[in-house]
């Protein structure tokens, strides 16, 4: 899933610094997500980073 959000970030030409603060979540949850680190977070938070890329949850967490 974090490679989706990377891409759909990169897109964007958005930096991990400026998603986070669109979404009004962390940078660490941000970066942890791209890199694999972390694999467990809560709805409220996809839904964030998913309005935050102007994308529907599917689009990025869902093949």
């Amino acid at each position: 899933m974090g490679y989706r959000i990377k891409e759909c970030r990169e897109e964007m030409k958005m930096s991990q610094s400026a998603l986070s603060e669109k979404a009004n979540v962390s940078r660490t949850i941000i970066s942890g997500l791209e890199n694999g680190s972390i694999t467990v977070t809560t709805t409220e938070t996809l839904f964030k980073i998913a309005n935050a890329l102007n994308k529907k949850v599917s689009d990025i967490f869902l093949d």
